[in-house]
């Protein structure tokens, strides 16, 4: 309903701070579910947004077969906790381009000219991304059941959670570049140079052991791959330090971009 009023601009000054009273927890909800709608209308919008990954995994996968090490005895086991990063990196990545539409009509500005908690209209969007990744992420793992893809049970539950940590840094990212960028012909290349690096070093299609030195150190100072490294153990029902240091990156990578989104919405002039 807040919406609603706002994009009407029909908002009144008695209703504002009755408006505001909900805080940011409402206006999250409120702003979730409005960017919900249109996907649950048209649910086939999910199978969309996976095909990218699921291409790599039909085709690139049993290139794996045949190779040393634990990605050559079993290419499911190894490939498909990292495919399940990609997917991370390229739904909750991609995410700003939803925004700029809605700046080139007017409609973020009007969304920002109502009494609406700022940092709600970042947070309802991060978070309905994340919950579209994680129902993409299992759509895939329930496809990959019936080709041998075995994994343990809590260790996948603590690596799905791992993902949306990611994906809430990587989303809100994405939308803090969109903010800036304001144009898609700024926006896309931008995100392209940054996107294709952090995929490609984080060793989710090949192992990144096998690099020479210097791409391996490159590698190292990928947050992405330290989160692959983790997903991997965990699917494996591993508890190493691997799983550890890949949450402490993502809760970083969160943080970080949660406390630059919030400051620079609050900051945003209408």
């Amino acid at each position: 309903m807040t919406t609603a009023r706002a994009e009407n601009g029909t908002t009144t000054a008695h209703e504002g701070p009755r408006m505001r009273k909900g805080g940011l927890l409402r206006d999250t909800g409120l702003v979730f579910q409005r960017q919900l709608r249109p996907v649950l209308r048209r649910p086939v919008m999910l199978v969309f947004g996976m095909l990218q990954p699921v291409l790599y995994l039909v085709l690139f996968a049993p290139l794996l077969t045949g190779l040393a090490g634990a990605e050559g005895e079993n290419p499911w086991q190894w490939f498909v906790p990292g495919l399940l990063v990609m997917l991370a990196l390229f739904t909750a990545g991609f995410a700003g381009f939803g925004l700029l539409p809605e700046m080139a009509s007017g409609a973020y500005e009007r969304l920002l000219a109502t009494p609406a908690n700022r940092v709600a209209l970042l947070l309802g969007r991060v978070l309905r991304d994340v919950a579209l990744m994680l129902a993409q992420v299992v759509l895939i793992l329930v496809l990959v059941l019936p080709f041998g893809f075995r994994t343990n049970v809590v260790g996948a539950l603590v690596g799905l959670a791992l993902l949306a940590v990611l994906g809430i840094g990587l989303s809100t990212l994405s939308y803090l570049v969109a903010l800036v960028a304001k144009q898609t012909y700024v926006f896309a290349p931008v995100l392209q140079t940054v996107i294709m690096p952090l995929m490609l070093l984080s060793g989710v299609l090949l192992p990144m052991d096998l690099a020479p030195t210097w791409l391996y150190t490159l590698s190292r100072l990928n947050p992405v791959a330290y989160v692959v490294d983790a997903e991997r153990a965990l699917f494996a029902g591993e508890w190493g330090a691997a799983v550890g240091l890949g949450w402490g990156v993502a809760l970083a990578l969160a943080v970080a971009a949660l406390l630059v989104g919030a400051r620079m919405t609050r900051r945003m002039n209408v």
